[in-house]
């Protein structure tokens, strides 16, 4: 194991205010992983991918396909590991998926896959992107932030529903997403509906 202050020193830049606490426990009536599992756990967590597993080809800077190894828990003689795959295009997630479960497999355990969520491919020459963006140009005299992210949208279900449907995700500036602190800008929440209203006449 790495010790606490060069695994700082590596992520110095990306996570500044890390911090790693050690707290000793006691070993009394506890039982512990045999020396063969302690190696197979460790070198199957290892093995696992966690992070890029493909950038876009079209998009500069987008994430196109990753896993997050979100969970390791050994309880009561269970080991669970938990992970989340997720990509803009289905195939490739099942692929990256595949992967995982050939490789979590090697436990010995039971693999399952589960709550699948629709890729959403970027398309950012659509009508819909052109339309809207010089709408809003108009409106406001400034050019639009188009960008594509890498995360799980409500338009990739509805994309997977009704296949080649033009779609964009838009909305007021959401602050703290997706934590206790998530609220919305009031002020935003104004040029929203004003845009909006003027995109439905316009389409």
């Amino acid at each position: 194991m790495k010790e606490s202050l060069t695994i700082r020193l590596e992520n110095s830049i990306t996570d500044p205010q890390m911090q790693i606490t050690s707290i000793p426990g006691s070993a009394d009536g506890l039982r512990v992983l045999s020396i063969d599992m302690q190696g197979r756990l460790l070198g199957v967590v290892a093995g696992t991918l966690s992070g890029i597993f493909r950038m876009s080809p079209s998009i500069s800077g987008l994430v196109q396909t990753s896993n997050n190894l979100a969970r390791v828990v050994v309880d009561k003689g269970e080991i669970t590991i938990m992970c989340l795959a997720r990509s803009s295009v289905d195939t490739e997630r099942v692929e990256l998926t595949d992967s995982l479960s050939a490789i979590l497999g090697m436990l010995g355990g039971k693999v399952t896959v589960s709550g699948e969520y629709p890729g959403w491919t970027p398309a950012p020459e659509s009508n819909i992107v052109k339309t809207m963006s010089q709408l809003y140009t108009k409106m406001y005299g400034e050019s639009p932030h188009v960008a594509a992210c890498h995360a799980g949208l409500e338009c990739g279900i509805i994309g997977s529903k009704f296949p080649g449907m033009e779609m964009i995700s838009f909305g007021p500036n959401i602050l703290g997403a997706h934590s206790p602190d998530e609220r919305v800008q009031i002020s935003s929440v104004q040029k929203f509906y004003q845009y909006y209203s003027a995109v439905l006449a316009a389409l």
